[in-house]
């Protein structure tokens, strides 16, 4: 499943994101994975999740990101959920159509059982068609 949290910067997102992560861990068997654009929020989650810094990687276009996703599940059996902070920023994709990696993004989740909470800094009127039914909350 693919779940969007959707809201212009300074809206409250992260506070979000992190507020789910670190609530999923407390009943999660397996493991919850952090992605942000840098390491700053470490200290406000829970030691279980496992917080990447994406930025430490070279990844800059949405068919590197993808690929660096299914790097982190090919390596974590036991994925249950990752986070995505900056979405669009992680995944090369500011000011481009999201469309295309949602849909990649909903194909692995099913494939692998794995569900993504993705943080997009846009209002949930601008997303595309088929990505208004994955918002989860609009800030």
């Amino acid at each position: 499943m693919v779940q969007i949290i959707a809201g212009r910067k300074g809206k409250g997102k992260t506070k979000y994101l992190l507020d789910m992560a670190n609530t999923a861990v407390k009943e999660a068997k397996g493991s919850i994975v952090y992605l942000d654009k840098s390491s700053k929020h470490m200290y406000e989650l829970n030691n279980r999740i496992r917080l990447i810094n994406v930025a430490e990687f070279s990844v800059s276009t949405a068919e590197g990101f993808i690929g660096f996703i299914c790097g982190i599940i090919s390596q974590d059996h036991d994925l249950e959920a990752m986070y995505l902070d900056s979405f669009l920023k992680l995944a090369g994709l500011e000011g481009e159509d999201i469309t295309a990696t949602l849909a990649e993004l909903d194909q692995i989740s099913t494939k692998y059982h794995v569900n993504f909470v993705l943080s997009v800094s846009m209002d949930g009127e601008e997303l595309p068609e088929s990505a208004k039914d994955m918002v989860l909350v609009a800030l």
